[in-house]
């Protein structure tokens, strides 16, 4: 079967998500800072009269930060955890394309370290000569996840 996916850039690296995740993309917004937040927490934004936590990839995925003067959008994802829906906003560094992807195409994540942590990718395909790396949306944003690092639930 295949399946679509929204590709985008974090760092130097493609990723993918699952189109039926992501709501829509914004360009640059104005990202509230709220104290006490989790470091990968900007802050939040104002979503159509919603108020919507945003991550940054880089910092939740462990990568070298961006500088302030680079340009991102932000991917806003419609979730849902325990059959509540929920919404975040994700900041990457650019939007690739669209892409279809066959699930025989997609390879599993080969082990690599016990360092590195592979679990918030599902899976790894090739494309054009570039690996997409897979994202586990169920596992970057999860409230069981964020809990057990940080303490507090970003889920009300």
């Amino acid at each position: 079967m295949n399946q679509v996916y929204l590709s985008f850039n974090i760092s130097d690296e493609l990723y993918g998500i699952n189109v039926l995740e992501v709501l829509e993309v914004l360009q640059k917004q104005i990202i509230t800072e709220v104290p006490n937040s989790p470091v990968y927490i900007n802050g939040i934004i104002n979503f159509r009269g919603e108020v919507v936590p945003v991550y940054d990839m880089r910092v939740r995925f462990n990568l070298e930060p961006r500088n302030e003067s680079s340009s991102f959008v932000i991917a806003v994802l419609d979730l849902t955890k325990n059959g509540e829906p929920f919404r975040i906003g994700a900041i990457v560094d650019s939007v690739r394309d669209v892409i279809t992807i066959s699930d025989d195409d997609i390879k599993p994540v080969p082990p690599m370290s016990n360092k590195l942590s592979s679990e918030f990718i599902k899976g790894i395909a090739r494309k054009d000569d570039r690996f997409i790396l897979l994202i586990d949306v169920n596992k970057v944003f999860t409230e069981d996840k964020i809990t057990e690092e940080v303490g507090v639930s970003p889920i009300e």
